[in-house]
C-alpha cells in the first residue's frame, strides 16, 4: 500500500479512530488501515486514540496494495435490482468462482427482527444489518463467476451505506412471506435451499448464514458454527483463519478472539438440514460498543464481506470441485 500523508490533527475527548476518520470525511474503503499504520507507534492499547498527540490523516485518495489491485474487468456486465439502484450494476471481473453454487441467507426478517442493539438514541435491527452484509457477500460472489441464490429478499431495501438502517418487516423468503412461528421460518428457508440444490448442477455447493450476537456487557470477534461434517468444519475453520488473518493485517495490536467449532449443545437447525454443506456465522454482538462499529460503518460491512468472499475463494480451490 502506498501511503500519503495529509494533515495532522488532534483527536477530541473520548474519540475513537472511525469518529476521527468520520469528522475530516476520510470514509473510503482502506482509510482505517492506512491510519494504522500511519499512526502505530502513536496509538494505545487496542488501536485507542490518546490524548494530546498529534495523528496524520491519510490522504483521501489510497492506493490499495497490489495484491488488492483490480483486476481487468471483465466486458460482461449485469444487474440484480437486489442489491439498490446505487450497486445493481455489476461486472464479472474473473471466473475465481466458476462452477460454484452459494445459497446465501441473512438471520431472521420479515415479522422477526432478530437481536436489537442500542447506540445514540437508535436502535439497531439484527436482520437488517444481517441483510445488508449478505447483500455485500452476494454481489461479490457473483462478481467472480458463482451462481448465487439469495434466499431472504427485500424489494425495496437493497445495499445501504447509512450508519442506521431501518426496520421494515417487509423481507421475504424469495417472495413467499417469511411465517411468524420460529419452526416454521427456520423450514420454509431449508426446503427452499434444498429445492434449489436439487436442481443445482454444480457439485460445489454452501449454504451460508448470516446472523449477529447479542450478549450484555461482552465483546466478540466473528465466530463460526459448523455441523459435524468434515466439509462443513474446512469451510467454518477457513473462514475463522481468514479473518483472524485479516486482523493481523489490519489491526495488528488487536487479538483475534473469534472461533470456529462444534457445539453438540448448539445445533443451528438450518446447518443440520440443509443438504448443502452449511456454516453458520455470528458477526458479533449488536449490543456492544466496539463490535457496533463492526455494523454501524458501511465500509466495515463491506470488509466482512470481502472477506468472506476470500475464504470462500480458498475453500473452493481446496475443495476439488473448482472448474479448470
Amino acid at each position: 500500500m502506498t501511503l500519503s500523508a495529509q494533515e495532522k490533527v488532534y483527536p477530541k475527548d473520548g474519540e475513537g479512530i472511525y469518529a476521527l476518520l468520520r469528522r475530516y470525511n476520510r470514509t473510503s474503503q482502506g482509510d482505517f488501515d492506512t491510519f494504522i499504520q500511519l499512526n502505530a507507534k502513536e496509538l494505545g492499547k487496542n488501536n485507542t486514540l490518546l490524548k494530546g498527540v498529534a495523528y496524520t490523516l491519510p490522504s483521501e485518495t489510497v492506493k490499495l496494495k497490489d495484491s488488492e489491485e483490480k483486476t481487468e474487468k471483465s466486458s460482461e456486465k449485469r444487474k440484480n435490482p437486489l442489491f439498490g439502484s446505487k450497486y445493481e450494476k455489476y461486472e464479472i471481473k474473473d471466473n475465481a468462482l466458476k462452477g460454484a453454487c452459494f445459497f446465501v441467507v441473512s438471520g431472521h426478517g420479515g415479522p422477526d427482527v432478530g437481536c436489537v442493539g442500542h447506540v445514540n438514541g437508535k436502535e439497531l435491527h439484527e436482520d437488517e444489518y444481517a441483510y445488508d452484509i449478505m447483500l455485500r457477500l452476494a454481489r461479490n460472489l457473483l462478481e467472480h463467476g458463482a451462481t448465487v441464490h439469495i434466499i431472504i429478499q427485500d424489494a425495496n431495501d437493497g445495499i445501504r451505506d447509512s450508519e442506521y438502517l431501518n426496520n421494515r418487516k417487509r423481507e421475504t423468503c424469495m417472495g413467499e412471506a417469511i411465517p411468524k412461528n420460529q419452526k416454521k421460518r427456520l423450514y420454509q428457508r431449508v426446503d427452499k435451499i434444498n429445492r434449489l440444490s436439487a436442481k443445482a448442477k454444480e457439485k460445489y455447493k454452501r449454504a451460508i448464514f448470516i446472523h449477529l450476537d447479542s450478549q450484555l456487557d461482552k465483546q466478540v470477534d466473528v465466530y463460526f458454527f459448523h455441523s459435524n461434517s468434515k466439509a462443513s468444519k474446512r469451510l467454518a475453520y477457513t473462514l475463522k483463519d481468514t479473518f483472524e488473518a485479516k486482523y493481523k493485517e489490519h489491526q495488528p495490536n488487536r487479538p483475534y478472539c473469534g472461533t470456529a467449532g462444534y457445539h453438540p449443545a448448539f445445533k443451528p437447525f438450518v446447518i443440520y438440514n440443509t443438504n448443502p454443506v452449511s456454516v453458520f456465522c455470528e458477526l458479533g454482538n449488536i449490543n456492544h460498543e466496539r463490535d457496533q462499529q463492526r455494523f454501524i460503518i458501511a465500509n466495515n460491512r463491506q470488509a466482512m464481506a470481502n472477506w468472506f468472499l476470500a475464504a470462500l475463494i480458498k475453500d473452493y480451490r481446496h475443495s476439488g470441485y473448482r472448474s479448470k
